[in-house]
């Protein structure tokens, strides 16, 4: 069911899509708000993730990912909808544009632009088996610890730059949240990555994160220019992976541009406008 309110079927409907080992609320919650003047906004939780359709099968793969990302549109009446990701999701959105899905992507650090063999998928593997073997462990105090702002910080600092602006009971509820997703491993261990889309099939932005820890800019950027030289780049300043932790009211406008819902003249105040 979407996590959003309802609004007028006279806005155009925005699908938000959350990134690996999250949940739709936990990613998004900050962001919801300030969008629904402008659209109908719609939050699915990804399969095998808290709140989203049970895995019916294991491994999962990132075709069962997208699949029943595909199977929610359908099942709300949403043919091409405005399209938003994080990470995972904002790899979701680019092939829902893929498959005609989409009237436009706003693809913030999107995953798959990685080359078999470079290791950018291993070390991600690795990054996330790590991730969650510390939070198993750390689990009995973990309420403790996201007690202090410091600790916030530091523990995620791999998503974010500002990890204290979140509260103690939110940052609780990722950990929960990232612990009850078992499908994160067979999704970051598979064989994928991001097809080269060269005539795009809508308006396509990708947005990336200036202090990314987990997608590195560096290590990404010339792999996503190659593979989608037609779409809008930017990089948003001061922002971490997950930039509506750092800055809900940046990511915000930055979709709105992407949707047009508040004009071009917008992107002024975003960061790097590019055209790749």
């Amino acid at each position: 069911m979407p996590m959003s309110p309802r609004t007028s079927p006279e806005k155009p409907a925005l699908v938000l899509l959350h990134g690996l080992g999250m949940s739709a609320e936990s990613a998004w919650g900050e962001v919801i708000p300030l969008l629904t003047d402008h659209h109908e906004v719609f939050a699915p939780n990804a399969v095998g993730h808290p709140g989203g359709p049970p895995a019916k099968r294991r491994p999962v793969t990132i075709a069962d990912v997208v699949d029943a990302a595909e199977h929610y549109l359908d099942e709300h009446g949403l043919e091409r909808p405005h399209l938003a990701g994080n990470s995972l999701g904002a790899f979701m959105a680019i092939e829902l544009a893929r498959r005609g899905r989409a009237a436009t992507v706003c693809a913030l650090s999107p995953a798959g632009f990685w080359i078999a063999g470079d290791g950018l998928q291993p070390q991600l593997l690795k990054t996330f088996k790590v991730a969650r073997t510390m939070a198993r462990i750390t689990r009995p105090i973990s309420p403790l610890v996201f007690r202090s702002a410091t600790l916030r910080r530091l523990t995620l600092r791999e998503t974010a730059c500002h990890g204290d602006r979140l509260t103690a009971d939110r940052a609780l509820k990722m950990s929960v949240e990232f612990l009850a997703s078992p499908s994160i491993i067979d999704i970051i261990d598979g064989s994928w990555q991001t097809a080269p889309l060269d005539a795009l099939p809508c308006p396509v932005t990708i947005v990336w994160s200036e202090h990314d820890a987990t997608l590195p800019l560096a290590k990404y950027e010339a792999n996503v220019r190659a593979r989608l030289p037609q779409a809008v780049f930017q990089v948003l300043p001061g922002v971490g992976h997950v930039p509506m932790f750092d800055d809900p009211g940046l990511v915000a406008r930055t979709i709105l541009a992407t949707t047009g819902a508040t004009g071009p003249a917008l992107r002024s105040h975003l960061g790097k406008d590019e055209r790749g």
